[in-house]
């Protein structure tokens, strides 16, 4: 694949990270923008908008919607994956039928229910190491990159030729793409942060400052950091976009969802009215599970990811998991 080749680019999963992306892609290429729900895309149709998910920013002409994968495929040079992390390894079975066997990069973020496997595990499984695939992650709202806001990330693949190629035909506008051959890194950043962010909410919404809100982020990156060299990435991943970056927008920014479900569960509202509430998806909350267990068996200590997942999964009061995390032994920082 060579940048000047590419003219189409296969955009799956229309909520507003994905619309955003494709929106911003199409102002240099033609991409098909597929959704698996025949309503959404009628409407998505009729309105040349996406109202279900980012307001009435509107579609250009390079834009076209799909509720046909094949449809959406043909013609296309590469493909962008952004279905929900736990539809990943199906949205991958079916492209295989179909005979495709294109370039996939995935910007979904997070680790699949029941099995606990990253992103690039699943793509390592069903589509091999010969495929070239990759992970685009870092520090990014869809509500400001749809309104031409400055937006840098980092687009890791399993080949350094691809990797650089594929940075280049999305980067472009106000969306900066660096690039990388640490996949797992960039995985491991994207999905653990989420789990901090929650972490964050719920020191902010029980008023605990500043002061706590940095602690945690810092304490956070180093979880972060620990988890994903058990796992083979590398230090310096995690001093970049999709690393400390990420962490830090997902804790602070207005937009994040999961940061909201910290603060929420703060108030002591229930995690089935929260996310009912929410309206879209927040990936730590399955992350934390997740996380937590491959965590176990890798015998990495994570103890925020620990009582957040106590907080989510085991009826733990935010309150109590805080208390805990400020009464664990005083032990050296590094």
């Amino acid at each position: 694949m060579t940048t000047n080749s590419v003219s189409k680019i296969a955009v799956l999963g229309a909520g507003a990270w994905g619309t955003a992306l494709a929106m911003n892609i199409s102002q240099r290429h033609q991409v098909s923008l597929w959704a698996r729900n025949a309503g959404h895309v009628s409407g998505m149709r009729k309105a040349r908008s996406n109202p279900l998910y980012l307001g009435d920013f509107k579609f250009n002409d390079q834009l076209q919607i799909e509720d046909d994968l094949h449809a959406a495929l043909v013609g296309a040079d590469m493909i962008l994956s952004v279905v929900p992390t736990a539809g990943f390894r199906g949205i991958l079975q079916d492209i295989k039928q179909l005979g495709c066997e294109l370039p996939i990069l995935w910007a979904h973020k997070g680790l699949e229910p029941k099995t606990a496997k990253l992103p690039y595990e699943v793509a390592l499984e069903e589509l091999g190491n010969t495929q070239r695939w990759g992970a685009l992650s870092g520090p990014s709202f869809a509500a400001e990159l749809v309104r031409g806001l400055p937006t840098a990330v980092t687009l890791a693949a399993n080949d350094e030729t691809f990797a650089a190629e594929a940075a280049s035909l999305i980067h472009g506008a106000n969306l900066r793409v660096y690039h990388s051959t640490d996949v797992v890194g960039v995985s491991v950043g994207g999905a653990v942060k989420n789990v901090m962010a929650i972490a964050a909410g719920i020191s902010d919404g029980m008023g605990f400052g500043n002061n706590a809100r940095a602690a945690m982020i810092t304490r956070g990156l180093a979880e972060m950091t620990r988890f994903g060299l058990a796992l083979g990435a590398k230090t310096e991943t995690f001093m970049g976009l999709a690393g400390v970056g990420d962490l830090i927008l997902t804790c602070t920014g207005q937009y994040s969802r999961n940061r909201e479900v910290g603060l929420q569960l703060a108030s002591g509202q229930s995690l089935a009215d929260i996310l009912q509430g929410l309206g879209h998806v927040a990936e730590g909350v399955n992350t934390a599970r997740e996380v937590m267990r491959r965590a176990e068996a890798l015998g990495v200590d994570m103890p925020i990811t620990r009582e957040v997942n106590q907080a989510l999964s085991h009826g733990k009061s935010a309150q109590d998991a805080v208390m805990d995390l400020l009464g664990r032994e005083q032990k050296p920082e590094v």
